[in-house]
């Protein structure tokens, strides 16, 4: 399977104003139908508690600082 990684800048922050470390979610907010940049945390509070195609994707930041799909 092919690497695929985040395209763009990583904001210090998710849309909820928590602070992204080593990993995040780009997912689907639960009763919304949006999409948000989450982290785990708060995956669980407002996501829609699963991942893959048309639900979201995980990202984990490596050593080289790119941002590598890791689930979804």
């Amino acid at each position: 399977m092919e690497k695929r990684y985040w395209v763009g800048r990583v904001s210090e922050r998710d849309d909820f104003g928590n602070p992204i470390k080593d990993q995040f979610i780009d997912g689907v907010m639960r009763g919304r139908g949006s999409w948000a940049i989450m982290t785990p945390a708060a995956f669980r509070v407002f996501g829609v508690g699963k991942l893959g195609t048309g639900y979201g994707q995980r990202y984990k930041k490596q050593a080289d600082g790119k941002w590598l799909k890791v689930e979804g």
